[in-house]
């Protein structure tokens, strides 16, 4: 079943998010284990099957980088395994400069300013690459679909580097 075929959405990556959750909720109460108290053995796991169905196509659909690897998805477009190497030696060199940002961050002088000048560098190049994923899911087509993938997979290095920019700010300010 197709994510936004279950949700009477258009297949676009961007979304009126209140009307997601506004079918997500009428889904699920459509499915509710209540409904179904006397039912058979069969139709109560045919409810929860479903009910999970409907969950996973909401997280999916609600997420905007789990939505575009949705999409890609659908377009056919093979995801890079996370873990390959990137083609991209300008970017790679850029992922090294973040990581050496990050690890400067214990030393300064000015932990705070340090962090907020981190965490504002990870914010605008996140922001930029994910426009530029956005009007590449908007053309639609192999060339521009495989850029997406490519860009989704900056974005998620983006996404992992911000969490540890938190989990490295928790650390500093709980010694």
């Amino acid at each position: 079943m197709n994510y936004f075929q279950l949700f009477g959405l258009e297949e676009k990556f961007n979304l009126d998010t209140e009307r997601l959750a506004q079918v997500y909720q009428k889904l699920q109460r459509s499915v509710h284990p209540d409904r179904f108290a006397h039912a058979s053995s069969q139709e109560q796991m045919l409810a929860v099957q479903k009910s999970s169905m409907i969950n996973d196509a909401y997280q999916s659909l609600k997420n905007p980088l789990k939505r575009a690897e949705y999409m890609l998805t659908l377009r056919g477009t093979e995801m890079p395994n996370e873990q390959a190497s990137f083609k991209d030696n300008m970017f790679l060199m850029r992922q090294m400069e973040l990581r050496e940002m990050l690890a400067e961050v214990k030393f300064a002088d000015d932990i705070d300013a340090a962090i907020f000048e981190a965490t504002q560098v990870l914010e605008i190049e996140f922001e930029g690459l994910f426009k530029t994923m956005q009007t590449q899911l908007a053309d639609n087509t192999e060339e521009a679909n495989q850029l997406a993938s490519d860009n989704l997979r900056k974005l998620k290095f983006y996404q992992k580097l911000h969490l540890e920019l938190d989990r490295l700010e928790d650390f500093l300010f709980e010694t």
